[in-house]
């Protein structure tokens, strides 16, 4: 059976979205939704897609839809995730699930009664890098004492990946540090039960903190350092030290090294190097085998009650 699937938001991360799917057997993407429909056509023409619109709600009417994926702004991403659900469609919304606390948690009731498959993207959980890290975890090889966690852009006015303006604003805490947040307690394997930030000075036209720092506490003793910044003038992306027991671990987007600065081969760890793919992989996997994703929203709701804990710490 082909799945067939609906996407929304034709941006740069939609684009990696299709781009990952193309390697995935028997799915199929129908449906491309984004703002502006000129845009959307060409993207769709290039991938081969027939329906365009700039409606989500149209592409949820489509009996042929199985399941959705979200590229959309993170201000849209827990109506929308609750819109596909309500639909009968499953889902799998980019992060973050939501930028409010109660918005997430009705997804998560949402997706307990309907019994779709509702899966967040926490793509760190599924590059090779931090598979491979995370495999010597489960083997009792490696345990976490501490991570390192640089997270830097350069991005003092509103673009988005490819250089275009953004309809949206991006934001450090809720979109961000998400990913460090929930990767810290995945790959500790323990809750997290302190976490403490700190934020710079608020952008006067963005209206958003350009640097934070964040600090986070496991039930078993792991501690993990994030440091966040629009600011940084140097290379950018997010870069993780595992310091362990038995090794220290450096992880660099797919590229793994040891703590003296040698390459680790993580071509092997999954069929992909790309974890966009992987994750979607997963989805799919789970939707054909009707069990929850490892990403569920579920699984991930902890990491935003931790971050609605930092944005009352913040505001306080």
């Amino acid at each position: 059976m082909t799945i067939k699937v609906a996407l929304a938001g034709a941006g740069a991360f939609g684009i990696k979205h299709l781009d990952g799917i193309k390697n995935i057997k028997d799915v199929e993407v129908v449906s491309l939704i984004s703002r502006d429909l000129e845009k959307t056509k060409e993207v769709a023409d290039k991938y081969g897609i027939q329906h365009v619109t700039t409606d989500l709600a149209d592409s949820l009417k489509l009996k042929e839809v199985d399941a959705v994926i979200l590229c959309t702004p993170t201000q849209m991403h827990a109506a929308q995730t609750k819109a596909c659900l309500e639909a009968g469609k499953h889902v799998q919304v980019e992060i973050p699930l939501c930028d409010v606390l109660k918005e997430g948690e009705e997804v998560v009731a949402l997706q307990k009664k309907k019994g779709l498959v509702a899966m967040c993207g926490h793509t760190r959980r599924f590059n090779p890098s931090h598979q491979y890290v995370h495999k010597k975890i489960k083997a009792g090889e490696f345990n976490i004492q501490q991570m390192d966690v640089q997270t830097y852009f350069f991005r003092r006015t509103n673009m988005n990946a490819l250089g275009q303006p953004r309809s949206w604003t991006d934001h450090l805490l809720w979109h961000h540090a998400a990913h460090t947040v929930d990767l810290f307690a995945y790959q500790a394997g323990s809750p997290i039960v302190k976490a403490n930030a700190i934020q710079g000075p608020i952008h006067p036209t963005l209206g958003i903190a350009m640097d934070m720092s964040i600090q986070l506490k496991a039930a078993n003793g792991a501690i993990c350092t994030l440091s966040l910044s629009f600011n940084n003038d140097g290379p950018l992306g997010t870069f993780f030290r595992y310091i362990g027991d038995t090794a220290t671990y450096i992880a660099r987007y797919d590229d793994l090294f040891n703590g003296k600065d040698e390459k680790i081969d993580v071509s092997k760890v999954d069929v992909s190097m790309n974890g966009i793919e992987l994750q979607d992989r997963e989805f799919f996997a789970a939707i054909r085998e009707g069990r929850e994703p490892n990403g569920s929203v579920a699984q991930v709701l902890p990491c935003y009650q931790v971050l609605h804990q930092l944005e009352q710490q913040l505001q306080a």
